[in-house]
């Protein structure tokens, strides 16, 4: 019997798939397979990005937004078959979002956003509006030092604007999963993957 779907969980600046995998495996419904793309640049400091902040200009690809459209151009072409759900950490986050304005977003059923924020508030709002809602898990830390709460409250409330449902999971951490609700997001992603 094959797989139901696949959860696609994308690491953040300097991580790798084989460091994003074993997070993804303890989230994944029964059933469903784990799908770990790497992002296409490579760090400096080792890893791989998604998008780079201040890539020399005579490189190829000179600026933010270009980085993105190549990031989930590539997404796009690695996902695998049949139903998904989307999420990421940090970076990874970021692109899971973004990832609405594509037509590959219709075989997402929910997305799940840790430690993030978005690329393109005013855009990201837009499209919300435009795309039927999907269920959304988030997942930040107040100590944040990194992408303060603030930041990753402004990207939530996109989602809550558009009409989308937003569980949240917030913990007194900084920038990372809190493991003590991983048992509670797996539920959570359960729901999304087999709604009542």
């Amino acid at each position: 019997m094959g797989l139901e779907g696949h959860l696609v969980m994308l690491h953040g600046m300097t991580g790798t798939a084989s460091k994003m995998t074993p997070l993804a495996e303890s989230l994944v419904p029964p059933g469903w397979g784990v799908y770990c793309p790497e992002g296409p640049f490579a760090h400096p400091s080792g890893g791989k990005a998604w998008w780079i902040n201040g890539l020399d200009r005579t490189e190829t690809v000179p600026d933010v937004g270009s980085q993105i459209s190549i990031s989930m151009d590539k997404l796009e072409n690695e996902l695998p078959p049949g139903k998904l759900i989307l999420g990421g950490f940090s970076q990874g986050g970021a692109i899971a979002s973004a990832f609405t304005s594509r037509v590959s977003f219709e075989r997402v059923l929910g997305l799940v956003l840790i430690a993030t924020k978005t690329v393109e508030a005013s855009e990201l709002g837009k499209r919300l509006i435009e795309v039927a809602p999907r269920p959304v898990i988030w997942m930040h830390g107040e100590r944040d030092p990194i992408i303060p709460i603030d930041e990753a409250v402004r990207h939530m409330n996109c989602f809550l604007a558009a009409g989308w449902d937003v569980e949240e999971f917030r913990h007194g951490k900084g920038h990372m999963v809190d493991l003590s609700q991983r048992g509670a997001m797996v539920r959570s992603i359960e729901g999304i993957a087999r709604p009542d």
